[in-house]
């Protein structure tokens, strides 16, 4: 049963009659209540929602923050219409303070209340425990504290020798060390154990029996077309398929982990086990389209949405966005980069009298969920130069997000994929101008001029024979964390497959001399088949490269590896579009 637990009500409105009569008016107020009462044992997730008293008709917003007494408040979900909070505390033990503000957006009143929840340790004496969580292949390790100056992580390994660790967490003296486990398979056993590294001296916890349950998760159909070679590097495909969970899997299509969110598209995976993607309804208005942190547990960490995101903007004089769309994903210091969509009614620009125009803006948001820069493509593109192929969108599907101007419009740019580049600025993939912009970020100082053009007839010489060297329509396209001139691309092909139904895509790495405006194919490697959408490129440890075929004939997808001469040495098909995959040592590490 749920059970209300504080009942503190801030906040008192006045009516204004005239300019002279004022007349008190009851008070909105909020309680936060729980699906349970505190205490609870660490990573137990807790449902929270606020009661509303004396509230005006008008529609009601929802904020939600934690803090705990080391730190001040964190923005978990922005203002926005949904209603519950599922939260959880897996770092350690504490008491945390949850405030819950509500906003009628009618009347601008505003309440906020807050509840002060216990979090308890799992440990009874020195040892380490294992606890199941609501997702059946996660666990919670709890182990003793440990001293301060040392650090401590959790290996867990298979009967066939698979060996998983956890990130390292700096000891906590006084508190116990928690770790989420995950990746194993279903239905098997794994030894775990943690280890505490103390400087000059190490030693490692007892060793402890986990048998994982089995898990019911639909699942796409996998078939290797090609068994990987050995040694297997980066052995975990984490997929985000356009319909239904993401999910983990071996190389060949075996269970390892999940996630049933409701995001429409995964986008990246960030270090500590954590994980981006948006969420669209072409159907409903801004308020329902949203951005979202979340972990292994399923838990989600920061949320967001278009329309209080568009509060924002409206106060520092921008235009809005409808949507966010395609790319989010953690900047060095702890900022969220994310792609969102514009739209403009433009006259005589794309077509004769009034056309909906839709455009891009890359958003840069602290970790409060605050706007801290914005670049909008209307300010910096050239509208005139239209869609390549000319695509047109209907306002509910078509592979665009949620527009609403008009009926029908033009999808003028489709930005897919963003990079803080190694020189701080902005890396955006342009799918509907075959062109990989560079835009002036300075890490937040620039002023968003578009520093150059890749692709053709943009300010790049490419030096090859290939008689169509270019990337068309491509995806993800991102600079080499080791050596940046290199830059890698899925190259979908559309605009070659156009003039040669032949064509298939490619995974390309180009080497940039930004200097001199040259570029020149390091790998060009033909990958079997035509995607028209979707994919994703990467490399891999050894130095060959994983590139997501992300949509083919059929609605299906392939995950394929290449060596360093564009040899296919891996194939397996999966029977669904896959928007990105990407191959992991584990779901700690991207």
């Amino acid at each position: 049963m749920r059970s209300r637990f504080v009942h503190r009500c801030i906040f008192t409105s006045l009516l204004v009659s005239g300019t002279t009569a004022f007349s008190l008016r009851a008070e909105m107020s909020v309680a936060l209540e729980s699906s349970a009462p505190p205490p609870v044992p660490v990573g137990t997730v807790v449902t929270f929602w606020p009661s509303v008293l004396d509230a005006n008709p008008g529609t009601l917003w929802y904020r939600y923050r934690v803090r705990d007494f080391d730190s001040g408040f964190r923005a978990i979900r922005d203002y926005g219409p949904v209603v519950l909070l599922d939260w959880t505390a897996s770092e350690h033990e504490g008491t945390y303070e949850i405030e819950v503000s509500v906003r009628n957006r009618d009347t601008g009143e505003t309440a906020t209340a807050s509840a002060l929840f216990e979090m308890t340790s799992r440990l009874e004496g020195d040892a380490p425990v294992i606890s199941p969580t609501a997702h059946p292949l996660v666990f919670l390790y709890s182990a003793p504290p440990c001293l301060d100056g040392g650090r401590m992580r959790v290996e867990f390994q298979s009967l066939d020798g698979v060996v998983q660790q956890t990130p390292y967490k700096p000891c906590d003296p006084g508190r116990s060390m928690n770790f989420y486990l995950a990746g194993m398979r279903p239905e098997s056993p794994y030894a775990v154990r943690h280890t505490v590294d103390a400087g000059s001296d190490s030693f490692a916890g007892p060793q402890l029996e986990l048998t994982t349950p089995e898990a019911s998760v639909p699942m796409p159909e996998y078939a290797v077309a090609q068994p990987p070679p050995g040694p297997i590097v980066n052995g975990i495909l984490l997929q985000g398929p356009v319909a239904g969970s993401v999910v983990a899997t071996d190389l060949r299509g075996n269970l390892l982990w999940s996630y049933a969110g409701g995001i429409t598209s995964f986008t990246r995976a960030e270090p500590g086990g954590y994980f981006l993607g948006v969420g669209q309804d072409p159907t409903a208005d801004q308020s329902y389209q949203f951005v979202r942190e979340f972990d292994l547990a399923g838990t989600t960490i920061a949320e967001t949405n278009a329309a209080r995101v568009s509060e924002q903007l409206a106060a520092l004089g921008r235009r809005g966005i409808t949507a966010f769309h395609h790319e989010a994903r953690r900047l060095p210091d702890g900022k969220l980069l994310v792609l969102a969509s514009t739209e403009q009614i433009m006259t005589d620009v794309q077509g004769s009298g009034p056309v909906d125009v839709l455009g891009d803006m890359v958003l840069v948001l602290d970790q409060d969920l605050n706007v801290t820069w914005v670049w909008d493509a209307f300010d910096h593109l050239d509208p005139y130069r239209t869609a390549i192929l000319g695509e047109v969108c209907a306002q509910v599907g078509g592979g665009c997000p949620a527009f609403y101007l008009a009926a029908r419009a033009n999808d003028w740019l489709h930005g897919n994929s963003l990079q803080l580049a190694p020189d701080g600025n902005i890396v955006l993939s342009i799918r509907h101008q075959d062109w990989v912009i560079k835009i002036d970020y300075r890490n937040g100082e620039g002023d968003g001029r578009v520093l150059w053009r890749l692709g053709k007839d943009g300010d790049f010489r490419m030096i090859d024979n290939d008689p169509w060297p270019w990337f068309s329509h491509q995806h993800d396209a991102q600079f080499d964390a080791e050596d940046p001139s290199i830059l890698r691309v899925f190259d979908n092909g559309n605009t070659r497959y156009a003039g040669d139904p032949a064509a298939r895509s490619r995974g390309q790495v180009l080497q940039l001399d930004e200097q001199n405006r040259t570029a020149k194919l390091v790998l060009n490697a033909d990958l079997g088949a035509y995607s028209f959408a979707l994919g994703s490129a990467q490399k891999l440890p050894n130095g060959n490269h994983h590139f997501d075929v992300g949509i083919l004939s059929g609605s299906k997808s392939q995950s394929v590896e290449v060596d360093r001469a564009g040899n296919t040495v891996y194939s397996l098909h999966i029977s669904v579009p896959v928007y990105r995959s990407f191959r992991v040592r584990d779901l700690y590490t991207p």
